[in-house]
């Protein structure tokens, strides 16, 4: 019996569907392969299940920190601007801490491009210079992964860099231009205390750290 190609969400009864689409008859697929997909989707049908408790505890835990913020600045007859910040509140033991934060995520336009160019003047202009750990750091900022994406930290790591090169300052402005705020993501993160130490040790709720 021949494969067949379908888009549609039913499957034909005694049919499985591949990754791409093709319809093949279950007597065909090897009982390893069965079993791999009964495996999969069971896990996966209970991952789904567990994920929608710990979203919704996320929301529930950022809703009463940011209720306790505004209560604690009501005291002082004050008004919270925005939901922006890093808050670290205690226990009153001192053995527990959750920190709330807020990482905004950015990317950059057009202007990071003119900023490359001008470093690349830059690195021209000191290519016998005695600055090439320097080259080396700006050439892998602006090199870009599987993806296609340029890594921000590295981009803004290159701000840091005290150059005194008008060209070089031109570059750096051109960077911070570029920058566009795209969105912000919100975290909360629970800690214990190790014993009686001063350091923590985080609550994991990522089941890829447990």
């Amino acid at each position: 019996m021949t494969t067949q190609q379908t888009t549609q969400d039913e499957i034909p009864r005694g049919y499985m569907r591949k990754g791409d689409g093709t319809l093949v008859p279950k007597s065909m697929v090897s009982e390893r392969d069965l079993n791999c997909d009964k495996l999969v989707k069971s896990l996966i049908k209970t991952a789904n299940q567990v994920q929608k408790p710990l979203a919704a505890f996320k929301k529930t835990s950022m809703q009463e920190i940011q209720n306790f913020i505004d209560d604690s600045a009501a005291n002082y007859n004050a008004k919270m601007g925005g939901k922006k910040g890093n808050i670290t509140v205690y226990s009153f033991d001192g053995r527990y801490k959750i920190v709330r934060c807020h990482a905004e995520n950015i990317s950059f336009d057009e202007r990071l491009q003119i900023a490359k160019a001008l470093v690349d003047e830059c690195i021209t202009k000191w290519a016998k210079g005695s600055r090439s750990e320097i080259k080396v750091l700006v050439q892998d900022a602006f090199q870009t992964d599987r993806q296609g994406k340029i890594s921000t930290s590295r981009i803004l790591g290159l701000k840091r860099i005290k150059i005194d090169d008008p060209q070089w300052q031109n570059a750096m402005k051109a960077i911070s231009d570029s920058i566009q705020v795209i969105g912000t993501k919100s975290y909360i993160r629970f800690y214990e205390r190790i014993g009686d130490s001063e350091d923590y040790t985080p609550i994991s709720l990522d089941i890829a750290a447990l």
